[in-house]
């Protein structure tokens, strides 16, 4: 069910809630935290989708507020049932002076007694734990791969961050850091001697897994990024130096990762390109901070050296 409000107030929105619930149910029982999202009106779909999608595994309220120029006004729209998923949506379209607050836009319709998270989909603020909706919530989540250049992306968000801030490039790391893990945990158990890793030049996930390597390895670390014509999207390979051979994970495709160990034959590895729905559903399963995202974006980026190749 889709209901438009044209012309309203934060008020007059709450109250169309609570009458949702009245006549439909207990609507807002089981939600389990309040979704922010701060989005374009490019991407606001887009990600109200990905958002409803992990609402099946996080029952939450859903906020979208999108702002434009124009003659002062809010225009709303709230979703509930098929609509939404697992959640409720309120989607705020606010314009000229109405969009001034955001804070004030949310606040009258957070759920009670629930954490806060914020999602940036696209373009996010400079700082994003002292921008206005950064302060209410205990997460924020921004996406470094939406900007043109990942690396000033990357510094800024090393030298702002706060606890609670994370990003898609680092999430979607999860499978890759799994992997290289359980490779490690095999016999030989020889140390890692150098360490190589290649990507996509708009792939912020390249640097962080290079940064998340030298860390943990406590080893060099040479990062590349690939000619775009040669690969455009995502890590392209890791290579582990030992005594005994190199460890090569690499992907022929987009989709397919091939591991090579010395006296091993290769297997052939899963490994899509995670999706915004995967990322998100896995950053709304933790609410308290990531520290080693934490220790990754601000010690582990400021000490990994520039890339061997430019785009």
């Amino acid at each position: 069910m889709i209901i438009d409000l044209s012309d309203t107030t934060v008020s007059q929105v709450a109250k169309q809630l609570e009458k949702v619930r009245e006549d439909g149910g207990a609507v807002a029982l089981g939600r389990v935290l309040t979704l922010i999202i701060a989005a374009g009106s490019g991407v606001a779909e887009a990600a109200i989708v990905a958002a409803n999608d992990a609402s099946r595994e996080h029952p939450m309220r859903v906020i979208v507020v999108t702002t434009s120029e124009g003659t002062a006004r809010l225009d709303a729209q709230i979703r509930v049932g098929g609509d939404a998923g697992a959640s409720e949506v309120v989607v705020l379209r606010a314009y000229g002076d109405a969009a001034s607050n955001a804070e004030s836009l949310v606040t009258g319709l957070l759920l009670p007694d629930a954490p806060v998270v914020v999602w940036w989909p696209d373009e996010a603020p400079t700082d994003a734990a002292a921008s206005p909706l950064g302060r209410m919530a205990q997460r924020r989540i921004t996406d470094a791969a939406t900007t043109t250049d990942v690396r000033d992306r990357l510094s800024l968000l090393g030298r702002t961050h706060a606890p609670g801030d994370t990003d898609l490039a680092w999430t979607r790391l999860t499978h890759w850091r799994e992997q290289l893990a359980a490779v490690l945990d095999q016999p030989p158990f020889e140390p890692v001697t150098a360490v190589e890793v290649r990507g996509a030049a708009a792939s912020p996930s390249t640097a962080l897994l290079a940064a998340w390597l030298q860390m943990a390895l406590d080893v060099p670390v040479s990062w590349s990024y690939e000619h775009p014509d040669d690969w455009q999207e995502g890590i392209k390979s890791v290579r582990l130096s030992r005594a005994s051979g190199d460890i090569l994970l690499e992907r022929p495709s987009a989709a397919v990762a091939i591991l090579t160990q010395p006296g091993q034959p290769d297997h052939e590895l899963h490994l899509p390109r995670r999706t915004v729905r995967e990322c998100l559903a896995e950053e709304l399963r933790r609410l308290d901070a990531d520290l080693l995202y934490g220790r990754v974006i601000t010690e582990g980026w400021s000490h990994l050296g520039p890339p061997e190749r430019g785009e």
